[in-house]
C-alpha cells in the first residue's frame, strides 16, 4: 500500500469526493483531508492510500496537475513524517 500527498485541494473538497476522484486510476484504500484544529476548515491538502505501488505511481502520472473542483491539484508520493521538536516556541530571544 502506498500513501500519496494531495495538495492544492479546493477547501470545499470532501473525503468521499477525493476517494471517488482517485478511484478512476485504481483501488483507493483510504482518503483523508487534513482539517485545521482551530477553524475546523480544510487546510487544502490530504492523503490518499492506494492498494499498490503501481496504482500509486499511476495516480501521480495521471492525476498530478489535473483539475479537481476548479483547482489544479498536486499529487506526489508521500514522504515519511519527519520528527519535529515538540513543545515550546523554539529558540531565540535574550538570555542573561
Amino acid at each position: 500500500m502506498k500513501k500519496l500527498f494531495v495538495g492544492s485541494l479546493p477547501f470545499t473538497t470532501k473525503e468521499e469526493e477525493l476517494k471517488d476522484f482517485f478511484s478512476q486510476v485504481g483501488t483507493v484504500e483510504s482518503a483523508a483531508i487534513i482539517i485545521d484544529k482551530m477553524t475546523g476548515r480544510s487546510k487544502g491538502f490530504g492523503f490518499v492510500e492506494m492498494s499498490s505501488d503501481e496504482e500509486a505511481q499511476k495516480a501521480v502520472d495521471t492525476l498530478n496537475g489535473t483539475d479537481l473542483g476548479g483547482r489544479n491539484i498536486v499529487v506526489n508520493i508521500a514522504r515519511p513524517k519527519e520528527d519535529r521538536p515538540s513543545g515550546g516556541f523554539g529558540g531565540g530571544g535574550y538570555r542573561n
